[in-house]
């Protein structure tokens, strides 16, 4: 009984039930809005807040939390520009709906789904948090490592025809994340004596050159192309398409939790695992993945609104942050007297159970925030090209500008606009260059830590790898993959069919 009235206090509280819902509407929309990440939301209302209730601050923290992991899918349905990392593959199916009129339906199709992933990681977390966050603390620096290399396997999901070129796009992303000073012993790495280069290149101005200004640049093409007119005369989904595509949902929504339940993951990463697996069990897709199929749209939805609820396990029972949000989220509750960590369900299991409904409720705005206002904002997609095209490179210049509020974003993010304009002419995909750069550090980092580990003996490491079961698992399974997108696979697959349908 005193769980559930923990649980209930925000939702009988008309202060803390505004709060809430103030910060799902303001995440949804600063989510929305390329280069103002949530990481940098949240970090700005702990200097708004820490003199508030404890209570307070968390429901608004929490709202823009869930918010803003939902928002990133807006733009990126609508102008191809990932608001988040974690809604980059969301566009890869999105955008392509909305080319075909049917944002309004690609909207509420994914609002659903992310309040069914929000929900499922929700319930994981109240359930099973010591358990997830027992297996989590059992990765090793290898296995983190491994982990990021089994993200740069998930290229071919995002490479169209040539695994080839996928992996190519992927390294080259590695190695703009290698950029800057070395995390462990400060030596210059590709700096070439820029001092402006020392803190790197940031990955969200790769993120919004890569999507944003090519995607501007190419429509530059198609000045003189019909606009599409948006069908949003039903913008709540069909009951047959949540039925249909709900199996789906919540398989790519337990990957969510259990990705983001890694600490130093997230969402990013759970999406585009979520995407790779909706491709794998999909068989006969009505429309093929990159063109529009709604499998694409909802699993990365569904697995990175579940990620919210799997990166809060590690950081309440462990004090461990899950993502880059919930370390902003430690910082907070120390700040307001409180120790996140294994005693906190023993000392204080009333913030528990408060935390879990907080973001059931904000799980519930997002849902109504998400079903509200489509129509203005499918208006977007059917401005004339000569406004659209304008408004795309403002969107762009203004998130860069607003990451770290230097002119320096701004001319790297047209750089790689430009760059990756040429690479979209000549068949190159964009999407792993923008993984590559997301899983550089997670790899970077875990690979020196593993070896360390060894005494810089590679042969003990490789050896190491058979010595533990998840190990052995987790390298298993990026062979496996690797195997299954090569050239020999697929001529073998082919013949194969071609004999079973003779």
């Amino acid at each position: 009984m005193d769980a559930f009235n923990y649980f209930a206090i925000s939702w009988l509280s008309p202060e803390l039930l505004g709060l809430t819902a103030l910060g799902t509407f303001l995440g949804i929309y600063v989510g929305a809005i390329p280069g103002l990440s949530v990481t940098m939301a949240v970090s700005i209302l702990i200097s708004f807040t820490f003199s508030w209730d404890v209570n307070y601050a968390l429901c608004l923290m929490v709202g823009v939390y869930m918010g803003g992991v939902y928002g990133g899918s807006r733009t990126a349905i609508l102008l191809n520009i990932p608001g988040a990392p974690s809604a980059i593959a969301t566009a890869l199916d999105g955008y392509p709906l909305a080319k075909k009129g049917l944002a309004g339906e690609a909207i509420g199709l994914s609002t659903v789904m992310s309040v069914v992933g929000g929900f499922v990681g929700i319930i994981v977390l109240a359930i099973a948090a010591p358990t997830v966050s027992e297996f989590a603390i059992t990765f090793q620096p290898r296995d983190y490592m491994m982990l990021g290399v089994l993200g740069i396997m998930l290229v071919g999901s995002l490479s169209g025809s040539s695994l080839a070129r996928g992996i190519f796009a992927g390294a080259l992303g590695l190695l703009i994340g290698t950029v800057g000073l070395d995390p462990m012993t400060a030596e210059e790495r590709f700096t070439f004596g820029v001092i402006e280069l020392w803190d790197g290149i940031n990955p969200v101005a790769v993120m919004i050159g890569m999507f944003g200004i090519s995607e501007a640049l190419h429509q530059l093409h198609h000045m003189n192309k019909a606009v599409v007119k948006q069908k949003i005369s039903r913008i709540i989904p069909k009951w047959s398409d949540i039925k249909k595509y709900m199996p789906l949902s919540l398989q790519t929504s337990f990957i969510g939790v259990i990705v983001g339940a890694l600490p130093g993951t997230g969402g990013d990463i759970a999406a585009l695992m979520a995407y790779d697996h909706a491709k794998r069990v999909t068989k006969k897709p009505k429309v093929p993945f990159g063109e529009g199929a709604k499998e694409g749209l909802i699993a990365p939805e569904a697995a990175n609104n579940a990620a919210v609820g799997g990166a809060y396990i590690p950081m309440l029972t462990l004090g461990i942050p899950g993502d880059a949000v919930t370390a902003v989220f430690i910082g907070a509750l120390f700040i307001h007297g409180l120790n996140p960590g294994p005693l906190l369900l023993v000392e204080q299991p009333h913030m528990f159970w408060f935390t879990v409904g907080n973001l059931t409720l904000a799980n519930i705005f997002v849902l109504i925030f998400g079903l509200t206002g489509i129509r203005l904002f499918s208006k977007i997609v059917e401005c004339p090209k000569g406004i659209l095209i304008p408004l795309i490179f403002l969107l762009s210049i203004v998130g860069a500008y607003a990451i770290n509020n230097a002119i320096t974003d701004i001319w790297w993010m047209l750089a790689f606009g430009v760059f990756g304009y040429f690479m979209r002419l000549y068949g190159f995909p964009v999407g792993p260059v923008i993984l590559g750069v997301i899983l550089s550090s997670l790899t970077d980092e875990n690979w020196r830590r593993a070896i360390l580990s060894e005494r810089g003996n590679v042969g003990d490491l490789f050896i190491n790898l058979f010595h533990s079961p998840l190990s052995t698992v987790l390298f298993s399974v990026i062979v496996l993959i690797l195997f299954t997108q090569s050239p020999i696979w697929t001529k073998w697959l082919k013949r194969k069919l071609f004999q079973a349908s003779a």
